[in-house]
C-alpha cells in the first residue's frame, strides 16, 4: 500500500479532484478508477467522490493498493546487489550472468527469483523494471517499487532525464568519439538477433567515445538515447569493433563465461515521488579489466 498526499493551493479552488489527482499528483487513470471503488480517494481524512470541489489548504491523501503478479513467482534465496533502495525505487547492480525475468524458457535462477525471496514478507511484490540488462550484461538497472511509482518512471525513460551509460570492451582499436545513428530491426527469420536495417529498423543512437586501449581491444564509454534491444551490441558490431566475448555479434571467450564485456555503468533519473535527482555509478569488473592487460 502506498500514500501520496498533496495540498490544494489557492489557485485550485473549485478545481475537481479527479483532475487534481491525475495532474498534479500523477495518478494513472487505471489507477484513479481503482481508487474510486476502493475508497482510496481523501480529503482531510474523509473519503470524498471524485467530483468533489477542492478548498485551498485541503490534504489530499490517495491510497493505492498494491496488486500481485498475475503469475506468483517461486522466490530464490541467492544474494541481490542494491545501491539505492525506498519504499518507491531500487537501483540494482546485477551481476552476468544473470537473466533479469522470468520466462516460460527460464522460470527460475534470474533476478527477479531473488528480489522476490528479499521482499518475500510482502504479499504484492512485483517485479517492475525500468530498464532491462541482457543475461550476459552487468550493471545498474532501475526498477519501481510499486505501479505509481512505475508509472511515472516510464515517462523518463527515453527522455533527458533518464541516463544510461555503459562501459565495453570490444575487439580493435576503436580511436576518438561520435555518433551511432543506425536504425535497428530484428533479422530476418531471427527471434532474438538485431541487425542495422535502413528500410525497416526503428531509430537508434548511441553516442560513444574511446577511452583506454590494450591487449588489441579497446574500453569504451557509452550513452544510449534510444533504447532498442541489443543496441550497443549491434551498433559496435556494424561498425567492425563487437563486444569482446559477444557469441551473438562477435566471438564467444572462454574467459568470460555465459557473459561479454558489457557493463551498464552509470545512472541517473528523477526519483517519482520526490523529484531528487538520483545517480549512481558501478566500476567495470575485474574480468573486463584483465581483457585489456
Amino acid at each position: 500500500m502506498n500514500r501520496l498526499t498533496a495540498v490544494a493551493q489557492e489557485g485550485d479552488r473549485n478545481r475537481k479532484i479527479k483532475y487534481f489527482v491525475r495532474g498534479r499528483m500523477g495518478v494513472s487513470y487505471h489507477q484513479f478508477s481503482a481508487l474510486k471503488s476502493s475508497g482510496g480517494l481523501r480529503v482531510n481524512g474523509t473519503p470524498v467522490h471524485a467530483n468533489y470541489l477542492l478548498s485551498p489548504g485541503d490534504v489530499v491523501e490517495v491510497v493505492l493498493e498494491n496488486v500481485a503478479a498475475p503469475k506468483p513467482v517461486a522466490p530464490e534465496d541467492a544474494p541481490v546487489a542494491l545501491v539505492y533502495e525506498d519504499d518507491d525505487l531500487m537501483i540494482i547492480d546485477k551481476p552476468a550472468p544473470l537473466a533479469c525475468q522470468c520466462s516460460s524458457r527460464q522460470p527460475d535462477h534470474t533476478l527477479e527469483n531473488r528480489l522476490a525471496w528479499r521482499y518475500r514478507d510482502e504479499a504484492a511484490f512485483t517485479f517492475r523494471p525500468l530498464n532491462r540488462l541482457d543475461k550476459g550484461t552487468s550493471g545498474l538497472m532501475a526498477a519501481a517499487r510499486h505501479a505509481h511509482a512505475a508509472q511515472r518512471l516510464q515517462k523518463q525513460l527515453h527522455s533527458p532525464a533518464f541516463i544510461r551509460e555503459y562501459l565495453a570492451v570490444v575487439e580493435g582499436a576503436l580511436t576518438g568519439s561520435g555518433t551511432i545513428d543506425l536504425p535497428i530491426a530484428k533479422a530476418d527469420g531471427a527471434t532474438i538477433r538485431r541487425c542495422v536495417d535502413f528500410e525497416c529498423g526503428k531509430p537508434a543512437v548511441t553516442h560513444y567515445a574511446a577511452v583506454a586501449h590494450g591487449n588489441g581491444r579497446t574500453l569504451v564509454r557509452l550513452r544510449l538515447e534510444t533504447g532498442r534491444t541489443h543496441q550497443i551490441r549491434v551498433h559496435l558490431s556494424h561498425l567492425g569493433f563487437p563486444i569482446a566475448g559477444d557469441f551473438l555479434y562477435g566471438t564467444e571467450l572462454d574467459a568470460l563465461p555465459g557473459r561479454f564485456a558489457l557493463h551498464s555503468a552509470r545512472i541517473a533519473l528523477n526519483h517519482p515521488i520526490t523529484g531528487e535527482r538520483i545517480e549512481r555509478e558501478s566500476p567495470l569488473p575485474p574480468e573486463l579489466e584483465h581483457l585489456l592487460e
